[in-house]
């Protein structure tokens, strides 16, 4: 399938060089199994310049492998009491904007790729039998292919508050669109169920997103959450949180819905105390490019 959506191409572009990272502090009462999906995506490795290794303190055996779509997950056993997973990478991108292609088709369904139709079904978040009619009523007067995609970013955009206090990590799409507030991966939630709704396949994305030429203030670092869809042979980006062409997307995962991509899968009692995520623009970073402290 093809995957230019997540593909950097440096052509001529000048190109930025980034420093990303996070770290995640836990606290546990006993051993548990983590699932982490905390590195940047194998169709990005081409643009680290230096990799972003999980680390973990205390030091413990780790495994890799890749889920079912794709994704590079790494899995251990976590000793009890403070755990903290960390990566820190040098990541070089293009410098180039979300492609743009306001002519991109809507394929009919039969004429959809195999492998692109799990995409159009509902799934956790994504609750597509609900919002069904919903949207059809909103958007079958709108031109299909881009046109129709991006009346759905705008509604989206327009209709939902961005507010850090109300999140909610069990809110599905249809929830989003009645109570009319949430954070990044809501606004990916509904786009991406009603674009489902509208026969387009679309599938949530994770990652970093850079500040970038956007205007400051600039809110603190975080992973961001956005969409791909299918249109005219290829995946196309979609961020209907910001709705605006951006610089700096660095894909980490992908799938069906946030259920399928957590940055952490924790079996077990767990507490949170420390979470902190960075993408820096190399040229200002204070410390270097030397790695961040582990402690």
């Amino acid at each position: 399938m093809d995957d230019k959506a997540s593909r950097s191409d440096h052509g001529d572009a000048p190109g930025i060089r980034m420093r990303i990272g996070c770290r995640l502090k836990y606290r546990l009462t006993q051993p548990t199994p983590i699932i982490a999906v905390l590195n940047v995506h194998y169709s990005r490795f081409g643009d680290l310049e230096r990799a972003d290794y999980l680390v973990t303190s205390p030091s413990v055996p780790l495994e890799s492998y890749r889920d079912g779509f794709g994704n590079w997950c790494t899995r251990m056993i976590a000793p009890a009491g403070d755990f903290t997973l960390s990566t820190d990478g040098i990541f070089r991108d293009s410098g180039l904007a979300d492609p743009v292609a306001p002519d991109a088709a809507q394929l009919a369904v039969q004429d959809l790729p195999a492998e692109t139709l799990v995409y159009l079904l509902g799934s956790r978040y994504c609750d597509t039998d609900i919002l069904s009619e919903e949207a059809w009523r909103l958007f079958e007067s709108t031109p299909p292919g881009w046109s129709r995609v991006q009346a759905i970013c705008d509604f989206v955009h327009t209709t939902v508050s961005f507010d850090y206090m109300q999140a909610d990590a069990t809110r599905t799409a249809s929830q989003t669109l009645a109570g009319r507030h949430g954070v990044c991966r809501d606004f990916a939630h509904l786009a991406i169920a009603l674009c489902r709704c509208m026969n387009i396949p679309a599938r949530y994305c994770t990652g970093y997103l850079s500040e970038f030429g956007e205007p400051e203030p600039h809110a603190p670092d975080d992973f961001a959450a956005w969409m791909e869809v299918w249109l005219d042979g290829r995946w196309w980006v979609f961020d209907p949180r910001n709705n605006s062409i951006r610089i700096g997307r660095i894909l980490i995962a992908r799938g069906r819905d946030a259920a399928d991509v957590p940055l952490t899968q924790t079996f077990g009692p767990s507490t949170l105390t420390q979470f902190e995520v960075w993408i820096w623009d190399t040229r200002h970073d204070p410390a270097g490019t030397a790695p961040v402290s582990r402690n």
